[in-house]
This record gives structure tokens, C-alpha cells and sequence, in this order.
């Protein structure tokens, strides 16, 4: 009987489905093996895309002739770090002994394009059956399940092909606009930085996601320090007791409709505001009272998603989204948690019959364990099953379902290995898990309303009836006060005395970003919707992935495109963000724009769903680099950018010169097929960036210690004139041009050079004109 081959995502993952299989612990090398199963891993990424140079040395250099660089095959290669690693999978994956590769990589778009990856570097033994491992939690149980449950790994094709193409336009993003703008305008942006100098220069990076919401922040700063603050004053009556009605512009009243009126609370002038108080200090009461009660409910809140649980971290904890994913993380391998890195924030049906044994687990959990304990004894668990609910819905699932507790006493035994922030974590998690089996919460409100002459007033006062889920999930401790002022309002009388005053207001610009209402901003691609109950009705592609969005917002920081205030986690851009942001407006705006990167992640989707084959979506996207890169090389706007600049030095004061940029080279064309020539300071010689298609044309940058210049290039590639070989082919040759310091066996000496090219040739050839016929 043949063995059975498994490669997870990293060495721990490995350790987890050894003990649940039952093989010894004891490591070889690189992987665990007994009579049965083989058990190896990979470190996260072992294999990557190669850079130009890989295809051809002279591309080492950042040169705008090769751009846009799209290759027609992609080159992939080992990291360094991890090479040896990926030796023991090759070597493993044909082994002949191996019936069965079992790959249980990371159960998602990015863990299947790294097993992919190592597959197709790797090879395996062709004879093998192959099937992919998929769970949602590290405990035994789950393991058992997904290796028992395995699906053939073509299950996962169109998963595998969207993996593919998000690393594709990453990086063709990536090589083509953040070298041909660093080429252009590089140099300008350091100057105006103060960081162009060794050591310090930095390359305008751009990338698909980052770039948008680097836009995002910089224009939400933009509205802030744009927005004009007008103040207002506001009229209240104070009817003792703590009550205090506001005042309402509302028909009949002596400025409804009026330009002095803001919004329709208050004046903007406080001598108008002060007549309007004496005038009802005057009347001295409030009459014909009214009020209307009314009833609500409230249930819990959907199940958390990565995305709202980094929102509520750093709204709870000021810790950033990506020390919360890690948190998420650590939770799940100590199989307290399940999977972290879900877009879903509900159930599946499935689950949802098997979850009494998660609720019951927690019974164990002090913090929590009443409230299991009480859903249990109530069967509230059950009640929610057999009725419509929001929590459950399989088509709101694509991956994975919500992160919740597993309830595993394999994970209790962590519990007391938690640090303070990741044992507040679990417990959140927990609470909202156990709150969406409670009944809602039930409140009453009373809405009061009277009239002081002509002018209206009114005030509100809402108390909790009954807790429902808010036992566990917990709210603030203030519902005695506000049922004493209940009573209080509901008690007031028709006509009741009042004390007529002013207060003073002020519009407010839009808040900051914080790290956490940015990752919701993203996931709602680019709208900041700040109601929880309105973003549960919202569904659509966001920006970035739940995995990735963190990683973004610290790129954007390392990268000193944005600052983050670490006590706060507040969000603003930084100098050298704000200059890139208006390069980008300026040269390729749709990158800025959430709406078009969002559809991006929704063709990703269409590939993964099987509605878009992967050339498909390629296609579009080889077309836009193209495009965006031919609008970069030929729209120069260094003088709009260096305007835009100067235009923000009420805002930094030490912006400096962006003088010191040299002019961007004219191109020179070949003068057979017509595209650039590449012009490199490593090369040895002058090539065309046609090469890709099989034009061979180059001319070497030295002979005979003299040196061609691009001046020299220039003449030669323009004055190229045709004649006939005496074989036959065409034949071509070009204007003479003077050189200097030429030497030979005898020393140096004075020539012409000119350039001779027969089609079909590897190079051209330098023939010398002498002077005076005289080497």
C-alpha cells in the first residue's frame, strides 16, 4: 500500500495533523513520516514571480524603453530563504511510493496559490490521486473532517486561477508604474522630500490596492482642510428636574425657510438668537405638551468577520488591524477560534446543527460560561435553527463562515498561555457568538413636544425595557438615570414653566480614518459606513482582501506615504503620500478610484466563481497596464505636478526646491521594427526593446576605447539608409560620426564610425572612416 502525502502551510499546521493522525512527532528532515502518512510543509511563500532581469539581464535596469512589461510567460522562482525547503517537497511530491498528495495549505484564494505554485515548480509523482484539504478550525475533530470530506484539487481550479491573476496585475502594476513614474519623476519628488539624496532617495511605489487608499485618506484630509466651520446657536428650555427640550425650525416658526437659519436648529447670528430668547423668556412657558411613546426591538449584531473585528479591536483596544489579524491567528491555531481570515459574518446550515457542542464548550470559559449555560438550559440554540433568521444564510457563505469560539477543551488547555489583549479578544468573540442566541433587547421611547408662542421644542428619551442579547454583549451601565428622566418627562404636565437659553454650536468636518473604520471603508469599497446595521445589508466587492487590507495600511506607513498615531490609531497623509497622490491624479486617476479597484476584485471574484475564465480577465488587465503605461511615457506633467506641490506649502513647511530633475531622454527609435531603444548603464551595448518579438538590432556602447554615445545612437538610428547585400538581403548603413580617444596597436588616432546592419544579422557592425586613409 502507498503512502499518503500531506503539506500544510507551516511547520505548527504540520505538528496539528500529525497528532491527529497519530504519526511521531519526531521531525526529519523537513518532514514527519511513518508506516502510513508523510507530513510536510511549506513556510508561507517558497516560490515567487521573478523580476525583468530574470528574462533578460539588461532589464536589470529601470529604463522607460522596455515599459510596459508584459510578459507572454511568466517566470517563477524559489525564494532564497526557503529553497532548501522546497527541495524536500520536490523530492517528496515524486516519490514513487506516494499514491496520495493531500494538500491542506491555508484554506484560501492566497494558501491555494501557494501550494499551486510549489506544485508546478515542484512536479509530483503523476500516478498519485490529489485532493485538497479544507477546514475551518485546528482541532482534531475539524481535521479529521476535512481529510475525511477532501474534495479532488480540481475542485479548486477556478480558486487556484484567481490566485494566479491577483499576483499577475499586482505585479505588473507594481513593475510598470512604480518604474516608469520613479524614471519620470522620481528625482522631483526626492528634491521636494529632501530625500535625494544616497541613502535616503525613495521610489514612488504603486500598487493596485495601496495606491486607491492612499487616495482615500488623502482626500478624506483634503475635506477636513477644506471644510469652513460655522458656528450656530442653539435655543433650549429648561423645564427643571434635568429636562431640557431643544428648539426646532419647523413651519409656523418666525424663521422657517430663513438664511439666518442653520439647518433647523439653531441661528447664525447670536444677536437674532439673544432677541429670540428674550422674546420667549418673555412668554416664560412651554404649552400643549404632547407626547408619543413607542416600542422597539433590537437584535444582536452579525457574527464578526475579520474586517469588523479589527474595526471593534482598534475601537476597544487601539490596537491596529494587523496585531488583531495576528491575534485572530494565534487564536486559531490554539483551536480556541475558527478560521479568522472570513469576508462572511454568518452561518451555513451545517454548522449551525452542529453548534450546541461550541455553545456547550464554553461552559468551561468563566467569563461566558453563565451565558452558555443559560442559551443551553432555554434551547435557544434551537429556536434559532428552525426559524428564519439573519444569522444563518448559506449563500452569504463562500469560504469560510464567521469567526466564532470553537468550544474545544483541545483549546482550553490555551487559555491560560493568552496574553491580556488576546484573552480580551477571545472573549469578545465569545460574547458575540452567545449574544445572537438571546432574545433582542427591548426598549421604550417617549418623544415630547410644546410650543413656546410660535416656536417648537422637543426632547427624547429612550430605556432599555428588557436586556435581551445586551446581557452578554454588554452596554453601558447608565439605565437607572435615563428611567428616572423617563419618568420624569412622562410626568411633565400641558403647560409647564421654562427657562429660555442659548447654547452654541459648531459644524464638524469629517472624522480622520482610523485604521479600523479605514478596513470597513475598504470593505465596503471605499464608503465609510459608520451604522453596523446598515453595513449588514451591505454586500459587494471591497478593496483588498480580509488578509491583506492590514498589510496595506502598514505598507502605506513604512513607506511614509501616511502617519498613524499609535495611542489613537488616527490616520493622516504624510508629505511624500500627498506629492504621490497628486502624481497619480495626474497620471493614472482610476487607481485612485475605490469603484474601479473594487470591480478589480470582483473579476477576481467572477475567475473564482467560474463566470470569467482567468485569459479573460488578463486580457482586460494587460490591456489597462499598457494603456496607463504608454499615458505615462508620452504626458509629460512635470510642470502641473511641481504646481501641485508648491500649492501645499501652507501646509508643510518644509517642502524644498523639486528643481534637479533632469528632462526625461526623447526616445530612439529602431530603425527596423520601431520600437524604443533600451538604453541602460549596465549593458554593454544598444538594444532594441523588440527583442521579445525577434528583433535582434544592437550596436555595442565602445570600440576600440572610443565611446558611442547616445547622441552617436541617435545619428546612427535616424539615418539609416537601405541597399542590397550581395547575397541578396537588404543592407544598411548610416551617417558617419566622429569619435574620439580610438586607439589601436599603434596608439591612438582619429576616425569617423559608421554603422553597417545586413538583415538577419545578431548585431550591427562598426565599420572606422580614416583620416587621411591613415590608421
Amino acid at each position: 500500500m502507498g503512502k499518503i502525502l500531506f503539506i500544510t502551510e507551516k511547520p505548527s499546521v504540520a505538528m496539528q495533523f500529525a497528532e491527529a493522525l497519530g504519526v511521531n512527532k519526531e521531525r526529519k528532515n523537513g518532514y514527519l513520516e511513518d508506516d502510513r502518512y508523510i507530513i510536510s510543509w511549506c513556510y508561507g511563500h517558497l516560490v515567487t514571480m521573478s523580476y525583468p532581469d530574470k528574462y533578460n539581464p539588461e532589464l536589470a535596469k529601470w529604463n522607460m524603453d522596455v515599459l510596459p512589461f508584459i510578459p507572454k510567460t511568466f517566470k517563477y522562482e524559489p525564494i532564497k530563504d526557503a529553497a532548501d525547503q522546497l527541495k524536500v517537497l520536490t523530492g517528496l511530491l515524486n516519490r514513487k511510493d506516494v499514491e496520495k498528495i493531500m494538500w491542506s495549505g491555508d484554506s484560501a484564494r492566497e494558501g491555494e496559490y501557494i501550494a499551486r505554485l510549489v506544485r508546478a515548480y515542484g512536479g509530483h509523482n503523476e500516478a498519485a490521486k490529489e485532493y485538497r484539504v479544507w477546514i475551518d478550525s485546528q482541532t482534531k475533530e475539524e481535521i479529521l473532517r476535512g481529510i475525511r470530506d477532501a474534495k479532488p484539487l480540481s475542485h479548486y481550479d477556478n480558486l487556484c486561477d484567481s490566485g494566479y491573476a491577483r499576483a499577475i496585475e499586482d505585479y505588473l502594476v507594481g513593475i510598470n508604474f512604480s518604474r516608469g513614474l520613479s524614471i519620470l519623476y522620481g528625482s522631483m519628488l526626492n528634491n521636494a522630500n529632501g530625500t535625494n539624496v544616497k541613502g535616503k532617495y525613495k521610489p514612488i511605489a504603486v500598487g493596485r490596492v495601496m495606491s486607491c487608499v492612499l487616495g482615500m485618506i488623502v482626500e478624506r484630509e483634503r475635506q477636513i482642510r477644506n471644510a469652513t466651520i460655522v458656528p450656530f446657536y442653539k435655543l433650549t428650555a429648561d423645564l427643571g428636574h434635568d429636562v431640557t427640550l431643544s428648539w426646532k425650525i419647523a413651519e409656523g416658526s418666525k424663521y422657517f425657510g430663513s438664511p439666518q437659519a442653520y439647518n433647523d436648529i439653531g441661528l447664525l447670528s447670536r444677536n437674532l438668537a439673544e432677541d429670540l430668547k428674550n422674546e420667549l423668556n418673555g412668554i416664560g412657558t412651554i404649552s400643549g405638551i404632547k407626547k408619543e411613546k413607542s416600542s422597539s426591538k433590537k437584535q444582536a449584531p452579525l457574527l464578526f468577520n475579520l474586517a469588523e473585528l479589527q474595526a471593534t479591536c482598534t475601537k476597544l483596544f487601539k490596537i491596529s488591524p494587523n496585531q488583531t489579524l495576528n491575534i485572530a491567528q494565534s487564536l486559531y491555531e490554539k483551536k480556541l477560534t475558527t478560521y479568522p481570515r472570513t469576508d462572511a459574518r454568518v452561518l451555513t446550515t451545517a454548522i449551525s446543527k452542529e453548534i450546541e457542542k461550541n455553545i456547550s464548550g464554553l461552559s468551561k470559559f468563566a467569563a461566558v460560561g453563565t451565558f452558555a449555560d443559560e442559551i443551553l438550559n432555554n434551547g435557544w440554540h434551537k429556536d434559532l435553527l428552525a426559524s428564519k433568521t439573519k444569522y444563518i444564510d448559506d449563500s452569504k457563505v463562500s469560504d469560510h463562515y464567521a469567526i466564532i469560539p470553537t468550544g474545544s477543551y483541545e483549546g482550553f488547555e490555551n487559555i491560560k498561555s493568552l496574553s491580556t489583549v488576546e484573552r480580551q479578544v477571545y472573549e469578545l468573540i465569545c460574547r458575540r457568538f452567545l449574544s445572537i442566541y438571546y432574545p433582542a433587547a427591548e426598549y421604550s421611547k417617549i418623544v415630547v413636544y410644546g410650543k413656546a408662542g410660535s416656536e417648537l421644542f422637543q426632547t427624547s428619551c429612550t430605556v432599555l425595557v428588557k436586556e435581551g442579547y445586551l446581557a452578554v454583549a454588554g452596554h453601558e451601565e447608565d439605565g437607572e438615570e435615563k428611567k428616572e428622566l423617563y419618568d420624569v418627562i412622562d410626568s411633565i404636565p400641558e403647560t409647564v414653566p421654562a427657562s429660555f437659553g442659548i447654547s452654541e454650536g459648531k459644524s464638524q468636518p469629517p472624522k480622520r480614518y482610523t485604521t479600523g473604520s479605514m478596513i470597513l471603508a475598504m470593505e465596503n469599497a471605499g464608503q465609510l459606513i459608520e451604522d453596523p446595521e446598515l453595513r449588514e445589508e451591505i454586500v459587494g466587492a471591497g478593496i483588498g482582501t480580509s488578509a491583506t487590507r492590514g498589510a496595506v495600511l502598514e505598507k502605506l506607513e513604512k513607506n511614509e506615504y501616511i502617519t498613524v498615531n499609535a495611542k489613537t490609531q488616527q490616520i493622516t497623509p504624510a508629505k511624500l503620500g500627498e506629492f504621490i497622490y497628486e502624481l497619480l491624479k495626474m497620471t493614472i486617476p482610476t487607481i485612485l478610484n475605490p469603484a474601479y479597484t473594487a470591480n478589480w476584485e470582483k473579476g477576481l471574484r467572477g475567475v473564482e466563481e467560474g463566470t470569467v475564465t482567468k485569459d479573460i480577465y488578463l486580457g482586460k488587465i494587460y490591456q489597462y497596464i499598457a494603456s496607463c503605461t504608454q499615458s505615462i511615457k508620452t504626458n509629460n506633467v512635470s510642470g502641473q505636478v511641481k504646481t501641485a506641490i508648491e500649492s501645499l506649502k501652507p501646509v508643510y513647511k518644509d517642502i524644498q526646491s523639486c528643481e534637479g530633475q533632469s528632462p526625461a531622454k526623447a526616445e530612439i527609435k529602431c530603425p527596423f521594427c520601431g520600437e524604443n531603444l533600451v538604453i541602460s548603464s549596465k549593458a554593454k551595448s544598444y538594444f532594441c526593446s523588440g527583442y521579445q518579438n525577434g528583433c535582434k538590432f544592437s550596436v555595442p556602447k565602445e570600440w576600440n576605447g572610443a565611446k558611442i554615445t547616445e547622441s552617436d545612437l541617435e545619428l546612427f538610428a535616424g539615418s539609416m539608409s537601405k541597399s542590397q547585400a550581395e547575397d541578396g538581403r537588404d543592407f544598411y548603413f548610416s551617417k558617419p560620426t566622429r569619435v574620439k580617444n580610438a586607439t589601436g596597436k599603434k596608439g591612438p588616432f582619429k576616425a569617423a564610425l559608421q554603422i553597417t546592419y545586413t538583415a538577419g544579422d545578431q548585431w550591427a557592425r562598426i565599420n572606422p572612416i580614416f583620416e587621411n586613409n591613415k590608421k
